[in-house]
């Protein structure tokens, strides 16, 4: 019961950390101080005391976008195991349901920037599925090779501790899909090389153009469930890299906040020495995701 309320308790605060990591690491990169490390909880607090605006031309799609799209990654989040132990929903099959539960909150994400009626909007609903076809299946293979590791379809039984041993056994295997769900991480929570959160020119612009008419309290669930996203999906990298437990609950706990704070260090040094990729590269990159995935799941089939 400890175990189920520490991660809980890290699902809901500890997300809008790891962009303020991110962002300070690239700040150092660039030879600036950069913002605090916990100026995204400012922004949500500043956003959440603001009024609501919507457009006449929007409906309820409007509202429901952010409210469901953070709805679903918390859901989701309670299906990946953080510590070494069961997450709070296991079950055969649950991976199939992390990955229906990113899909629907993906899908009211792109509708409700379809129900503004705004060209900009539209165009990044239409890149930001285009993109997720790909991404989607190279998570499915993913899993399929942690399922064939661990002979389990749940998450929670794909990311216990057998992993540890299947590292100095099958490392090859398990290289290939951490790579190939890494370039999803990225993909997922519109990184570089695939987008730029802080870019403001709407023709190169995937998922920050399809949150433009949201503001106040809407703008603020939107950045709160893209920093849960990029702690749920960065959770499942840490699980398969490290996935030895003490036994010990608190020091388990404590060995995973770091190694998540790690992960963000990796994605700001990332994002400080690559470029943003041509749209047209894009799709290749996923597609080498897609690869490495299914590679990793066929050699484990020997």
């Amino acid at each position: 019961m400890t175990d189920h309320l520490i991660h809980v308790l890290l699902l809901v605060l500890l997300p809008p950390l790891l962009p303020g990591v991110i962002a300070k690491v690239k700040a150092r990169f660039a030879g600036r101080v950069g913002p605090p490390v916990l100026q995204l909880y400012y922004d949500l607090f500043k956003l959440l005391r603001k009024e609501l605006i919507a457009s006449r031309t929007t409906t309820w799609v409007f509202l429901a976008g952010p409210a469901v799209g953070l709805v679903t990654v918390l859901l989701a989040g309670l299906v990946v195991p953080m510590s070494g132990r069961a997450a709070p929903i296991a079950f055969a099959g649950d991976m199939i349901l992390f990955v229906y539960l990113m899909a629907l909150g993906r899908f009211f994400t792109t509708a409700a920037a379809m129900d503004t009626g705004s060209a900009f909007e539209g165009m990044g609903s239409v890149r930001e599925v285009s993109f997720a076809s790909l991404a989607e299946p190279a998570t499915l293979l993913g899993f399929l090779a942690l399922g064939r590791l661990a002979q389990s379809l749940s998450l929670s039984g794909m990311l216990d501790g057998v992993l540890s041993e299947t590292w100095l056994a099958r490392g090859t295997p398990l290289v290939f899909v951490v790579v190939g769900l890494f370039i999803v991480l990225l993909a997922e929570n519109c990184r570089i090389p695939f987008d730029d959160p802080n870019t403001h020119l709407e023709l190169t612009m995937i998922h920050e153009v399809m949150v433009l008419d949201h503001g106040g309290p809407a703008l603020a669930l939107v950045l709160y469930g893209a920093a849960v996203k990029l702690y749920v999906l960065g959770a499942i990298i840490v699980r398969i890299m490290a996935p030895v437990a003490t036994g010990a609950l608190f020091l388990d706990w404590a060995a995973f906040v770091a190694a998540m704070l790690a992960l963000a260090a990796v994605v700001g040094i990332v994002e400080s020495v690559m470029a943003r990729l041509r749209l047209i590269h894009v799709p290749r990159l996923l597609t080498a995701a897609c690869l490495l995935c299914g590679f990793g799941f066929v050699l484990l089939m020997r």
